[in-house]
């Protein structure tokens, strides 16, 4: 079961550096790759998260780009200002991108660089990250507010994804807004879902096909035999 939880949790005290580096000896001590956290002397720290992709619309990205390169993302080259020209895809399912960000990074930095990553030019409005939790058989998700830290709520929950991941989604607000969407945005929709349309008939005709070349071929054999 999936159970979606909106209400915000009471946030406690800010803890001290001391406990910080507590937190952090902690975490090292059960990560099993070279994925460590690092303390910094005035107090914040690095890390890595892994942010599940769970898109069920397309995004939009600049036609004929290439992908970034490790010089491009060096240079902070943004490849998407180099075209006007925009087409639309559906991202794999579920894909995964890690992440190495600061304490002092917010989901709204989080949501607005895996976009840069993916070139992928819509609002960023249009999104939001959510923390994945298991309890009791159940899987719950909770939208996580623009100014949440997220590499801390990693730090929390300890370096084991079964216990805490997060989710990058559409920002659901209950009926899908079409005024949000520009009007290539929508007729690239548009061509995205007639051509799923046609395949499918596709498909329902290859399938019907089939069963009818079957049963021809069961009656012809039923004919030759006596009786």
């Amino acid at each position: 079961q999936n159970v979606t939880q909106t209400v915000e949790e009471e946030k406690p005290e800010p803890p001290t550096i001391q406990e910080i580096k507590q937190k952090i000896e902690k975490y090292n001590a059960k990560v099993t790759n070279c994925l460590l956290m690092k303390l910094n002397d005035d107090g914040t720290y690095t890390g890595f998260i892994k942010v599940h992709l769970k898109l069920r619309r397309p995004v939009t990205v600049p036609a004929g780009i290439r992908p970034q390169s490790i010089y491009d993302a060096l240079k902070e080259v943004n490849l998407a200002q180099m075209t006007d020209k925009r087409t639309s895809f559906y991202l794999p399912l579920d894909a995964i991108k890690q992440l190495h960000i600061s304490s002092t990074t917010t989901v709204s930095e989080v949501i607005q660089g895996l976009l840069k990553k993916f070139m992928v030019v819509d609002n960023p409005q249009k999104f939001a990250l959510f923390k994945e939790m298991r309890k009791d058989g159940q899987v719950l998700l909770q939208k996580l507010p623009l100014t949440e830290y997220p590499l801390y709520l990693r730090l929390l929950a300890g370096p084991d994804t079964d216990v805490l991941s997060f989710v990058l989604k559409e920002n659901e607000t209950g009926e899908v807004e079409w005024d949000a969407f520009s009007i290539p945005e929508l007729q690239n929709f548009l061509m995205i879902l007639d051509k799923e349309e046609k395949d499918k008939i596709q498909q329902v005709h290859r399938k019907y096909e089939r069963f009818k070349q079957r049963l021809q071929q069961t009656l012809k054999e039923a004919r030759g035999k006596p009786g």
